[in-house]
C-alpha cells in the first residue's frame, strides 16, 4: 500500500468535522499498519495535525488509534511507546477543561497510554485482547504471584475503560435522541472499542480471581472481592445503557452480565460463568455509515395542501354558471339549506385542522428555534473558552518567548566570552611563537657578532704584522744604505771593477728588496681595504643588532602585559564560573526547601534505611567538597573540581532534604515535627556554605563542620525510625532460620505426642457417643499433625536447594542476609506453624475434657492452614519451577487443606452430634412457664447479638493492631504505614522484591509461645 494512500486515508478520518469516523477511512489506516509492519507513516501524519488546539480532531484522533493499537499491526504499540511523554502532556492539557471534549480528550488518553503500557508489560496479551484459557495460564506463567500483579493491572485498565465510558454518557443529554445525530454519534462511535476492551477485561479477571482463591486465603483477597465487585455494578449498568441506544442495536450485540456477581468463595460457582460474547453482526454497516438524521428530517415542514374541493366548493356552492351567468338566481336558489350547512362544517373543520396543524409547526419551530439557540449559546462558550484558551496560550507562547530571547542572549554572551577566550589564547600562542623566533633571530645575531669580532680581531693582528714587516723593510733600506755608503768609501780604494761588481749586486739586491716591498704594500692596501670594509659590516650588523633587541625586548615587554590580562580574565572567568555553580546549587537546595511547603508533597513517603543511606552519601560529598575547596584556595588555578563537588552537593543535601521530609509523613507526630526541623536546618546550614564559598574573602575560611553537623544529627534521627527488625546481624539472621525452623519441628512432634497421649486417655474415661466423637477430633487432629510434619520436611528440602543453588561462593548465612525479606518471611511463616500446632493442641485438650468449644478447634484448623500456606509461600519463591522438592512441597500442601478440612468436619459433625443427644422436651411445662423460658430465649439473643457486633468490633481492631506491630517488627513502617490492614495484606503478599510472604508475621507473644514451645 502507498503510503501517500495511508496519509490521505488518516488525513479523512481525522478532521475537525463532528461525525463519526468513517470506516473505510479507519480499515485503510489498520492495513497500512500491517503492509509497514508499523506505525511510522501514522504519526508522521499525525505530529502534523493541531491535536492541542481542536479538541474535536483530538477526539477523533484518539479513537482512530485505539482502533490502530487493537487491530492494526503488533509493533504499532513499540512504535507508539516513544510519543508516550506527548501523549501525557497533551492529556495534562485537556484536563484542564471541565467539560466537552476536552475533559474527554483527556480520559481517552489516559485509557490509551494505560493499554500501551498494559500490553508492554504483559506481551503475551495481543491488542484485541482475545486469548484462550491456556494462554491466558502461560500468561502468568503458573505462578500465584504473578497472576496477583496481572489481575492488579486488569483492575486497573478497566477502570479507565469505565471512567470513559461514564464520560461519554455524562456529556450527553439522554432525554433526547442524540444517538441519531452527527454529534452524538461522533462522541458514541469508540464506545464501541470499550465495549469490546471490557468484555474480554472482565472474563479474563472472573478466570484470575477464581485461580487466586484456589492458591490464597480468602481475607488475602478481600480488597480484590470489592474491587471488582464495585466494577461489576458499573459494567453491569453501562452495558445495559448502551445495548437501550438505537445507535448500537444495529452495530453491535452487547452481552448483558448476570444479576448477581459469581461468588469466588465457592469453587464450582466457576463451571456457571458464561464468558460474554460481543457480537457485530456482518450485514450491519459501520457507525460512520449509518444515515444520519439531520434537524430538517426530524421535522417536516410542507404544509399539505388543501383538498382540491375547497377551490370548487364556492362553485359548488352557488352553482358552476355564477362566474358566466351572474342573474342566474334560480340554480341558486334551488341548492337546499342542508347541503349548504354540511359543506360550511366541512369547511370548519377544515380549517380548524389547518389551524391546528399551523399551530403545532409553530410549537415545533418554536421548539428548533429554542434548541439552536441553546447550540448557538454552547458554540458560543466554547469559542470564549477557544478564546480564552488561546489568550493563554498566546500570553505562555510571549512568555516563553521572552525566556528564549533570553537564554540566547546568554548563549550569545556566553559564545562571544568562549570566542574571546580562544582568540586570546591563539593571540597568546602566536606571540609565544613570535617570541621563540625572534629569540632565535636573536642567538643568530649574537653568533654572527661574536665571529665578526673574532674576524675583526684577526685582520687587526694581520695589519699590525704588515706594519712591523714594513718598518723592518725600511730599516733594512737603510741598512743596506749605510753599508752602501761604507762600502763606498771603505772600496773606494778598491778596484773599480770590484765596486762594480759589488755595486750590481747590491743593485740586484736592492730590486728585490723594492719589489717585496711593493708587494708588503700592496697586500697592506689590500688587507686596509678587507678592514674598512670588516668594520663597516660590524657597525651595521651592531646597529640592527641593537635595533633587534630593542624590538625583541617591546615584544617581550607587551607580551607580559598580555599575559597579566588574560591571567586576570582567566581569573574572574573562574571565579564568574565557580559562583555561576554556587548560585545553581543554592537554587536546587532552596526549591527542595520550598518543596517541603507545597501541599502535594504530602503524598511522597520514604524508608528510614533509605534516608540513612543519603545522609551516608551527603557527609562523604561534604568531605570531597571541602578537599576541593582546599585544593581550589592552594591552587586557584584549577576550579573544575570545586564545581564538580559543588554540583554534586548541592543535589545530595536537596535529595537528603526531599527524602527527610518524605520519611517524616510516615512517623508519629512529635518525631515528624523533629525530623522536619531536622532538615530545615540543614538546608539552612548547606545555603550557609553556599554563600560563603561565593566570596573571595571567605572561601579560605569557609567551615563543614556546622553542616556535618546537622547531617549527623538527621542520620542519627533516621537510625532511631529504623525497624528493629533490621538490627539483627548476618550471623544472627542465619542463624535465627534454623532455629525457628528446628522449633517448628519440634513443636509439631510435640503435638503429635500431646494428640496420641490425649486420645489414650480419652479410649480410658469416655464411652458411648462422647468417645466416639473424641477418637474421630483426635484421629483428624493426629492426621493434621502428620500432613504438617511431611510439609515442614519437604520445605527444609526445598529451602536447602534454594540456598544451594543460588548462594555460589558465599556462606549459608551470607546468603541468609542477602535476602533477608525471604529469611525473614521464613522465620514468620515457620513462628506461625508452631503456635498454631500448639493452639490446635490446646483447643483439642479442651474439647476433649469438656471445657472447650469446638469452634475454638475451628478456628485454630483454618489458622494452621493460613500458617502452613504463608510458609509453602516463603518456601517455593525462590524455588526452580522445575524442582522435585517443589513438587512433593505441593503434594504435602495440598495434604495438610485436605487434613485441615478433615479436622473441620469431624469437629462440626461431632458437635451436631452432640447436640442431638440433648433434646428438647416442653411437654411438662406450663404455659407461664415456656412463655418465661421464652422471653429469656429473648433476651439471651440480644445479649448475644449485642455481644457478638462488639466482638466483631474488636476482632477488627485487634487485626489492625496486629498488623501495625508486625509491620514494625518486620520494616513495613518506613512505607505502610497508614495503609488498612486489608491493603498491608495485599502489599505483604506481593512485595516490591517479588519475595512475598502471604500472611503476616506474628506479633511478640505468639513469637514468645512458639519459642517456648520449641
Amino acid at each position: 500500500m502507498d503510503s501517500n494512500k495511508m496519509a490521505v486515508s488518516i488525513n479523512k478520518a481525522i478532521n475537525t468535522q463532528e461525525v463519526a469516523v468513517k470506516e473505510k477511512h479507519a480499515r485503510t489506516c489498520i492495513l497500512g499498519t500491517h503492509h509497514e509492519k508499523g506505525a511510522h507513516t501514522f504519526w508522521l501524519a499525525v505530529n502534523r495535525l493541531p491535536l492541542s488546539s481542536n479538541a474535536v480532531l483530538c477526539w477523533k484522533f484518539c479513537h482512530v488509534f485505539h482502533k490502530l493499537l487493537r487491530d492494526g499491526h503488533p509493533n504499532v504499540i513499540k512504535d507508539s511507546m516513544r510519543h508516550k511523554a506527548d501523549l501525557n502532556d497533551m492529556s495534562r492539557m485537556w484536563g484542564h477543561l471541565s467539560e466537552g471534549y476536552g475533559k474527554l480528550c483527556s480520559i481517552y488518553l489516559k485509557l490509551l497510554i494505560t493499554k500501551m503500557e498494559f500490553h508492554i508489560k504483559n506481551p503475551r496479551f495481543p491488542g484485541n485482547l482475545q486469548m484462550s484459557n491456556r494462554q491466558l495460564d502461560e500468561a502468568g506463567e503458573n505462578d500465584v504471584n504473578n497472576f496477583f500483579q496481572l489481575t492488579v493491572e486488569m483492575f486497573d485498565y478497566l477502570d479507565c475503560e469505565l471512567n470513559l465510558f461514564l464520560g461519554v454518557f455524562s456529556s450527553l443529554d439522554m432525554s433526547r435522541s442524540v444517538s441519531v445525530t452527527a454529534a452524538g454519534q461522533c462522541r458514541l462511535a469508540p464506545l464501541i472499542q470499550v465495549i469490546l476492551d471490557s468484555s474480554h477485561l472482565y472474563d479474563y479477571t472472573v478466570k484470575l480471581l477464581f485461580k487466586l482463591h484456589s492458591c490464597l486465603p480468602a481475607d488475602t483477597l478481600q480488597g480484590h472481592r470489592d474491587r471488582f465487585q464495585e466494577q461489576f455494578k458499573k459494567l453491569k449498568s453501562l452495558f445495559y445503557r448502551s445495548s437501550n441506544l438505537q445507535y448500537f442495536k444495529r452495530l453491535i450485540q452487547i452481552p448483558q452480565l448476570p444479576e448477581n456477581p459469581p461468588n469466588f468463595l465457592r469453587a464450582s460457582a466457576l463451571s456457571e460463568h458464561i464468558s460474554p460474547v460481543v457480537v457485530i453482526p456482518v450485514e450491519s454497516s459501520s457507525p460512520e455509515s449509518e444515515h444520519v438524521v439531520e434537524t430538517e428530517d426530524l421535522v417536516d415542514t410542507d404544509i399539505p395542501p388543501l383538498p382540491s374541493t375547497v377551490d370548487t366548493k364556492f362553485d359548488d356552492l352557488f352553482g358552476t354558471s355564477a362566474a358566466t351567468d351572474p342573474f342566474n338566481f334560480n340554480s341558486q336558489n334551488g341548492m337546499r339549506k342542508d347541503e349548504k350547512d354540511r359543506l360550511i362544517e366541512q369547511l370548519t373543520a377544515e380549517l380548524q385542522a389547518v389551524k391546528e396543524e399551523l399551530e403545532s409547526f409553530r410549537l415545533e419551530s418554536g421548539r428548533l428555534c429554542q434548541a439552536l439557540r441553546g447550540r448557538v449559546n454552547e458554540l458560543e462558550a466554547e469559542l470564549a473558552e477557544q478564546t480564552h484558551l488561546k489568550q493563554q496560550a498566546l500570553g505562555e507562547s510571549e512568555f516563553l518567548r521572552v525566556e528564549l530571547d533570553d537564554l540566547r542572549r546568554v548563549k550569545e554572551d556566553t559564545e562571544k566570552e568562549q570566542r574571546s577566550l580562544s582568540e586570546i589564547e591563539r593571540k597568546a600562542q602566536a606571540n609565544e611563537q613570535r617570541y621563540t623566533k625572534l629569540k632565535e633571530k636573536y642567538t643568530e645575531l649574537v653568533q654572527s657578532h661574536a665571529d665578526l669580532l673574532r674576524k675583526n680581531a684577526e685582520v687587526t693582528r694581520q695589519m699590525t704584522v704588515a706594519r712591523a714587516a714594513q718598518d723592518e723593510v725600511e730599516n733594512v733600506k737603510k741598512e743596506m744604505q749605510d753599508r752602501l755608503k761604507a762600502a763606498q768609501d771603505a772600496t773606494s780604494q778598491q778596484t773599480n771593477e770590484q765596486l762594480g761588481t759589488r755595486l750590481s749586486a747590491l743593485e740586484a739586491e736592492k730590486a728585490g728588496l723594492m719589489e717585496t716591498v711593493s708587494q708588503k704594500e700592496a697586500e697592506l692596501a689590500s688587507l686596509g681595504v678587507e678592514l674598512e670594509r670588516v668594520q663597516s659590516s660590524l657597525s651595521n650588523e651592531r646597529e640592527s643588532g641593537v635595533k633587534a633587541t630593542e624590538a625583541l625586548q617591546n615584544q617581550l615587554n607587551e607580551k607580559e602585559s598580555r599575559e597579566q590580562s588574560l591571567e586576570s580574565e582567566l581569573v574572574s572567568l573562574r571565579w564568574a564560573a565557580l559562583r555561576a555553580a554556587l548560585e545553581e546549587a543554592g537554587r536546587i537546595v532552596q526549591d527542595c526547601l520550598n518543596q517541603l511547603e507545597d501541599p502535594a508533597h504530602i503524598s511522597c513517603t520514604s524508608s528510614a534505611d533509605y534516608l540513612v543511606s543519603r545522609c551516608q552519601v551527603a557527609l562523604d560529598c561534604v568531605e570531597r567538597l571541602q578537599s576541593a575547596r582546599d585544593g581550589f584556595v592552594s591552587d586557584n588555578t584549577d576550579v573544575s573540581g570545586l564545581v564538580r563537588a559543588v554540583t554534586q552537593f548541592a543535589h545530595l543535601v536537596g535529595d537528603v532534604i526531599m527524602q527527610g521530609s518524605a520519611t517524616s509523613h510516615m512517623v508519629p507526630v512529635e518525631q515528624a515535627d523533629a525530623l522536619a526541623d531536622y532538615v530545615k536546618a540543614c538546608g539552612a546550614e548547606a545555603l550557609a556554605l553556599l554563600c560563603q564559598l561565593k566570596e573571595q574573602e571567605s572561601v579560605g575560611t569557609a567551615d563543614c563542620s556546622r553542616l556535618r553537623a546537622a547531617l549527623d544529627t538527621v542520620m542519627a534521627l533516621g537510625e532511631k525510625l529504623r525497624p528493629r527488625g533490621l538490627e539483627l546481624q548476618q550471623g544472627e539472621l542465619g542463624d535465627l532460620v534454623e532455629q525457628e525452623m528446628s522449633a517448628t519441628s519440634a513443636a509439631v512432634e510435640s503435638a503429635a505426642a500431646r494428640i496420641e497421649e490425649m486420645l489414650n486417655k480419652s479410649r480410658a474415661v469416655d464411652t458411648g457417643i462422647k468417645m466416639e466423637v473424641n477418637e474421630r477430633i483426635l484421629a483428624s487432629c493426629t492426621d493434621l499433625m502428620q500432613a504438617i510434619k511431611v510439609l515442614v520436611l519437604s520445605s527444609k528440602d526445598l529451602q536447602r536447594d534454594i540456598v544451594e543453588s543460588g548462594r555460589g561462593a558465599a556462606s549459608m548465612k551470607e546468603f541468609y542476609a542477602k535476602n533477608s525479606r525471604w529469611t525473614e518471611g521464613l522465620i514468620s511463616a515457620s513462628k506461625a506453624v508452631g503456635w498454631g500446632a500448639t493452639m490446635l493442641v490446646d483447643a483439642a485438650d479442651q474439647v476433649v475434657q469438656g471445657t472447650g468449644k469446638f469452634e475454638e478447634l475451628m478456628v485454630c484448623s483454618h489458622e494452621i492452614a493460613a500458617s502452613t500456606a504463608q510458609l509453602v509461600a516463603a518456601s517455593k519463591v525462590k524455588a526452580d519451577k522445575d524442582s522435585p522438592n517443589l513438587s512433593r512441597l505441593r503434594q504435602a500442601s495440598k495434604g495438610v487443606t485436605q487434613a485441615t478440612a478433615g479436622v473441620v468436619a469431624s469437629t462440626k459433625s461431632g458437635k451436631s452430634q452432640i447436640e442431638d443427644t440433648e433434646t428438647m422436651d416442653f411437654s411438662a411445662m406450663t404455659l407461664t412457664q415456656i412463655k418465661r423460658q421464652e422471653m429469656d430465649a429473648q433476651v439471651l439473643v440480644l445479649e448475644l447479638e449485642t455481644r457478638l457486633q462488639k466482638e466483631r468490633e474488636r476482632l477488627g481492631e485487634l487485626r489492625k493492631k496486629h498488623y501495625e506491630l508486625a509491620g514494625v517488627a518486620e520494616g513495613w513502617g518506613g512505607e505502610e504505614e497508614g495503609k488498612t490492614p486489608k491493603q498491608l495484606s495485599v502489599n505483604n503478599t506481593i512485595p516490591s522484591d517479588h519475595q512475598p510472604k502471604l500472611l503476616p508475621p506474628q506479633t511478640s507473644s505468639q513469637n514468645s509461645l512458639a519459642n517456648g514451645v520449641g
